[in-house]
């Protein structure tokens, strides 16, 4: 299954000209990335505010820790959302028959079936989202004490975001051809609608591929995944860092009541 990354609500999307029908392809991400984005998102920030406020770990940490929980808790709820995304782009099922298929997954492997690949995703996606907000907080909070008076904070999350993503991405990128190669097996197995074998562990693919392609085999799509990272989760921080800010400074000129 493709899994929802940090950067995921930044990508691009083929534009549809006006009056005509969302192709079934460009409407189904957006089945997952709605919800996920706000689950992330509010977690992240909840479960910050909680550690720091209960000093439970310290200030240094607390985003490492809410954003690999906020990241797990996400993965755990989006995870059925995966199986409707990916029935939808790789089998091309229509709406109609995707209810259809979802009982038939049920029925074949039970209600577990819905959270197949849970794990692999979990394991490249925490991770990420750790290593993400702790580099996003400290390269946030060392541009801001040298930032000029006139330089606006969105220029910083800017800069922050792309530097911590770019980072995050290529450490967890053996996890990420891990999960490709899953990804591209799983549809060749589809292919021929036969019952998918028994899945190697994530450690024992690390190891197959390392003894088959060398260290570089575990960083195959480097560049690929490092043009992609930076610019959307730069683009996807700035973003949130401003419509946060905006929605604050709304509601201290707006009291309640008003």
């Amino acid at each position: 299954m493709v899994s929802w990354s940090p950067c995921t609500c930044a990508q691009m999307v083929p534009a549809v000209p006006p009056g005509s029908r969302t192709p079934r392809v460009l409407r189904a991400p957006w089945v997952m990335t709605v919800p996920a984005t706000a689950i992330y998102f509010t977690a992240y920030d909840q479960l910050k505010a909680f550690l720091c406020g209960q000093a439970l770990t310290s200030d240094l940490y607390a985003p490492m820790v809410a954003g690999a929980l906020a990241r797990l808790g996400t993965v755990t709820v989006i995870s059925p959302l995966e199986l409707v995304r990916t029935k939808l782009q790789a089998q091309h099922v229509s709406y109609r028959e995707l209810g259809a298929c979802v009982r038939a997954a049920m029925a074949q492997g039970g209600w577990r079936s819905l959270w197949l690949g849970w794990g692999p995703t979990a394991l490249r996606d925490v991770p990420f989202s750790a290593l993400y907000w702790f580099n996003y907080e400290l390269v946030k909070s060392w541009l801001s004490g040298l930032r000029p008076k006139d330089q606006t904070s969105v220029g910083i999350s800017f800069v922050a975001g792309g530097i911590s993503g770019t980072v995050a991405a290529i450490l967890t990128l053996p996890f990420d051809v891990v999960k490709t190669q899953r990804q591209v097996a799983l549809g060749a197995v589809e292919a021929v609608r036969v019952t998918p074998p028994h899945a190697d562990s994530t450690w024992l693919l690390l190891r197959r591929i390392r003894a088959e392609s060398g260290t570089r085999g575990l960083f195959a799509g480097f560049l690929p995944r490092i043009i992609k990272a930076a610019p959307s989760c730069a683009i996807m921080i700035s973003t949130y860092e401003f419509g946060k800010s905006f929605f604050q400074r709304l509601n201290r000129e707006q009291p309640l009541g008003s």
